[in-house]
C-alpha cells in the first residue's frame, strides 16, 4: 500500500492531505509544498518493544548553578538577551530584507570574540570577500572572527565539530541545505531539518548558535512555525527604511523578559546603540501642535515615551479612510466607536490618519487614551500643552482602566521634563515625584475636562 503524502504550508505550517494552490488555513497562494520525512521509523516493531537508554530523573528541589552569561560591548543587545549570551542557547533573529540583520550580527560577532568567545560566522548569502568588505567599512577587520561561506549543512556541522567554537552565527537558515532531505533550500522540510540539526548540535556541544531568518510580506517568520519552538530566543529586528532608527525586540526569551527592546541608530559606521530612546522617538515639543500627543509606554521592562500624531480631515469619498502607521488599526476602530457611542463625538464623513513618530510600533492597550486625545485634538484643532503625557486603557463602556508600571511611566516622563500626566484613576501608588497627575474615571469626563470650556483654547 502506498504511503500517504503530507503537504505543509510554508506561511502558517498547516498540514494538507493533497496539494492545492491556496492554503485554507491562512489564505496564502503558492505556499504549499510536499513534506518529506527526515527518516523512517521501525516498520514492524512497536515503539514500546524497542529498548532504549534509561533517562536520569531529578526532583524539583535539585539546584543547579546558573550558566555564566557573556556580555557583549553593546548594552542594548545585552538588554534584549536578558543580560548577555547564555552558553548552549539557540537564538533566531528575523527582519525585513535590508533592515541591517547582517550588520547587527557581524558587530555582535566582533564584540563577543573580543570578549573571549571563539566565534565562527558562516554566511550562506554572501561570499567571504563581501563579508570582509562590510567588516572593513564597519572598522571590524581586526576582530578575531573566523569566517566561512557555505550552505551545505553536513560540511558546516563537521567544521563546527572540529573547530569547537563558543558561538556560531548562521546567515541565514533559509539558505542551508541538508543532503538527506530531497527538497529545495528554503522549503519547509529543509528549514526544519537545518534548524533541528543546528540547535541539537549546539545543545550537545555547549555552543551558542544565532540563526538569521527571513520574514514574509506580513512580517511573520518564513518557514514552519516549529522553528520558533525549537530555539530559546526569538528576536525581531524592526524599523522603517526611511528612518535611521532600528528596534531589536525579543518576542520569546527563555533566559530573560519577553517584549524587551534595544534601540539602535543606523550610521555610516554601522549600528550605534541609543541610550535614551524616549528622546529619539519624540519630535520637537517647543510649540504644541493640534493632533500631537506624547504617550508614556512600556516596552518589556523599559519605559519609552513616543509621540502619537493624528490628522482628521473631511473625506471626499463615500467611505471615509482610516489609515494607521505603527499602531493597531482594530483598536483605532474601537476607540472611534467608543467616542461616538459613549461621548457623542461623530467621526462620520471624516478621514482619520494615525501615526507613531520615529518608526516606533505601539501595541500596548495603555495607548488608548493617548490615541483618543490625539484624535480629539486634531478634530477640534486644539493642542494639548507641550509638558503633558497621556496614558490609559479605554473599555467598551467608556470607562478608563488603570495601567501597570505606573511608577516607571511617571519617572521617565519626569526625567524628560514633563510636568503633567493625564491618566485613569487607580493604579499603584507613585513614589516621590514633582509631576502632577490629573485622573479620570471615564472617557466622557476626560473629554469634558480637557476639550470642554476649561480645556486648551483653539490656536488662532
Amino acid at each position: 500500500m502506498a504511503k500517504s503524502k503530507t503537504y505543509v504550508c510554508s506561511a502558517c505550517g498547516a498540514s494538507h492531505n493533497k496539494w492545492s494552490g491556496r492554503c485554507e488555513g491562512c489564505g496564502e497562494w503558492n505556499t504549499i509544498s510536499e513534506e518529506v520525512p527526515l527518516s523512517s521509523g521501525p516498520a514492524t516493531k512497536s515503539l514500546g518493544a524497542i529498548r532504549g537508554t534509561r533517562i536520569p530523573l531529578t526532583d524539583l528541589s535539585t539546584t543547579e548553578t546558573p550558566p555564566e552569561r557573556t556580555r557583549s560591548g553593546s548594552g542594548e543587545l545585552n538588554r534584549v538577551l536578558g543580560g548577555g549570551l547564555v552558553p548552549a542557547s539557540a537564538i533566531l533573529v528575523c527582519g525585513d530584507p535590508g533592515i541591517g540583520k547582517s550588520t547587527l550580527l557581524l558587530q555582535a560577532a566582533a564584540s563577543f570574540s573580543r570578549a573571549g568567545l571563539k566565534t565562527v560566522y558562516i554566511s550562506g548569502e554572501e561570499a567571504s570577500a563581501q563579508v570582509r568588505m562590510r567588516a572593513q567599512r564597519l572598522g571590524l577587520a581586526e576582530a578575531p572572527v573566523q569566517l566561512a561561506a557555505e550552505t551545505n549543512l553536513r560540511d558546516i556541522l563537521t567544521t563546527l565539530e572540529a573547530e569547537k567554537p563558543a558561538l556560531a552565527i548562521i546567515d541565514s537558515i533559509q539558505t542551508m541545505w541538508a543532503d538527506n532531505v530531497s527538497s529545495a533550500p528554503g522549503s519547509v522540510s529543509q528549514v526544519r531539518a537545518a534548524a533541528h540539526e543546528l540547535t541539537t548540535f549546539a545543545k550537545k556541544n555547549n555552543m551558542a548558535v544565532i540563526l538569521v531568518g527571513h520574514v514574509t510580506k506580513d512580517g511573520q517568520i518564513a518557514g514552519p512555525r516549529v522553528v520558533e519552538h525549537m530555539v530559546d530566543t526569538v528576536m525581531y529586528f524592526e524599523g522603517e527604511r526611511g528612518h535611521q532608527f532600528r528596534v531589536l525586540r525579543a518576542v520569546k526569551n527563555r533566559f530573560g523578559p519577553a517584549d524587551e527592546i534595544g534601540v539602535f541608530e543606523m550610521t555610516g559606521k554601522g549600528l550605534a546603540e541609543v541610550k535614551n530612546p524616549s528622546a529619539l522617538f519624540m519630535g520637537t515639543r517647543d510649540n504644541p501642535v493640534p493632533g500631537s500627543v506624547v504617550f508614556a509606554g512600556i516596552e518589556g521592562t523599559r519605559p519609552v515615551l513616543c509621540e502619537l500624531q493624528a490628522l482628521v480631515a473631511p473625506s471626499p469619498n463615500a467611505q471615509p479612510r482610516r489609515s494607521v502607521v505603527g499602531a493597531d488599526a482594530q483598536r483605532l476602530a474601537m476607540i472611534l466607536a467608543v467616542l461616538e457611542s459613549r461621548c457623542g463625538i461623530p467621526f462620520a464623513g471624516l478621514d482619520v490618519y494615525l501615526n507613531v513618530a520615529g518608526g516606533m510600533k505601539v501595541n500596548e492597550p495603555a495607548a488608548d487614551l493617548a490615541v483618543a486625545a490625539a484624535l480629539l485634538s486634531a478634530r477640534e484643532d486644539a493642542a494639548l500643552p507641550a509638558d503633558t503625557v497621556v496614558f490609559g486603557e479605554i473599555s467598551l463602556s467608556g470607562a478608563l482602566r488603570p495601567v501597570g508600571q505606573l511608577d516607571n511611566r511617571i519617572k521617565e516622563a519626569e526625567k524628560l521634563g514633563f510636568e503633567k500626566a493625564l491618566s485613569p484613576k487607580g493604579g499603584k501608588s507613585v513614589g516621590t515625584t514633582t509631576l502632577q497627575r490629573q485622573e479620570f474615571s471615564d472617557l466622557r469626563s476626560f473629554v469634558t475636562e480637557i476639550f470642554g470650556d476649561n480645556g486648551p483654547q483653539k490656536e488662532g
